[in-house]
């Protein structure tokens, strides 16, 4: 919870890992917006579109790593 609402002020680029409402489990990498007490609201990259997400389902949530150049 701490990392999804310091990626609202940062906003860092996060990979989450999710399980939908109907029991799949989809990778997706997403810019938080708003963090509510059960719910985020973030721009979903796959779907390319603000999505809401239940905060229960969220299996896995981690920085997105940037890669540098050798």
């Amino acid at each position: 919870m701490k990392l999804l609402k310091h990626a609202v002020y940062e906003k860092i680029k996060l990979e989450m890992i999710y399980i939908a409402c109907d029991g799949k489990v989809s990778q997706r990498f997403v810019r938080v917006i708003e963090v509510r007490e059960d719910y985020i609201l973030a721009y979903c990259y796959h779907r390319k579109q603000v999505r809401t997400f239940k905060i229960e389902n969220i299996l896995s949530v981690q920085k997105v790593s940037r890669r540098t150049s050798a």
